[in-house]
């Protein structure tokens, strides 16, 4: 189980001072539960976070960009409340080395598994909210997404990156994108590498615990690659 001095070591990198129990409380699979006597999980803060999340993102998108319709202000938002996104948020901030595990899901690389970190990530707001209250929780949020939240409005219509990357293609007469995809480890722990090609160039790298995952993060990667080249591509 996390110690205190675990628990402090994530505080300071949430940038919240979280009462101990319940940081635990937020960490607490329910795998570890049914293992250690079904002990309470952290799937009511879960709950609770996931709320507080949608309605920090909705509030920011809808009050920052009030020339937007209802339909381009949903896609951003569900740019950034989606599981990828707030497993990457985890990665981030090495949520993953907390978060409590039954035996199961630590031998089956939990700690690294997309759905359980983003659980976790929405655990924690909710822990935040419930033990320090509405405005630290949102000011959590705005921590861990705002970033986010900018590169969506900055997308625009193509809010994931694999559909803006082919946008971008096109604009630049970059050839058809296509994506190499290989597999590495046990089978219990795969890990996946792809690889963007731009016509016949290949571009940026991105892993993932799916092939999905790893073309999302490799498109991301290039994506933010020809911005940085061509600052006015898409505007």
């Amino acid at each position: 189980m996390s110690n205190t001095q675990d628990l402090r070591r994530l505080s300071e990198r949430l940038g919240v001072d979280i009462d101990p129990e319940t940081l635990r409380l937020a960490l607490t699979h329910r795998s570890y539960a049914f293992e250690h006597g079904g002990i309470p999980t952290n799937e009511r803060l879960e709950f609770l976070g996931d709320a507080v999340l949608q309605l920090v993102t909705t509030e920011s998108l809808y009050f920052d960009n009030p020339q937007l319709p209802e339909g381009r202000l949903a896609k951003m938002r569900a740019a950034v409340v989606n599981t990828r996104a707030l497993a990457s948020v985890a990665r981030g901030l090495g949520i993953g080395e907390f978060v409590l595990l039954g035996k199961g899901e630590e031998l089956t690389g939990g700690r690294d598994k997309d759905s359980i970190l983003a659980d976790t990530v929405e655990s924690l707001i909710g822990a935040c909210f419930v033990d320090r209250g509405r405005e630290d929780a949102f000011a959590l949020v705005h921590r861990l997404v705002d970033t986010m939240l900018a590169d969506a409005v900055e997308l625009g219509a193509g809010v994931d990156f694999k559909t803006t990357l082919q946008e971008a293609a096109a604009d630049l007469a970059l050839g058809t994108v296509s994506y190499e995809v290989a597999g590495s480890g046990p089978d219990h722990a795969r890990v996946f590498t792809a690889t963007v090609r731009l016509g016949d160039v290949a571009w940026k790298a991105g892993t993932g615990t799916s092939k999905k995952a790893a073309e999302a993060a490799a498109a991301e990667a290039t994506v933010r690659a020809l911005r940085a080249a061509h600052p006015d591509l898409g505007r």
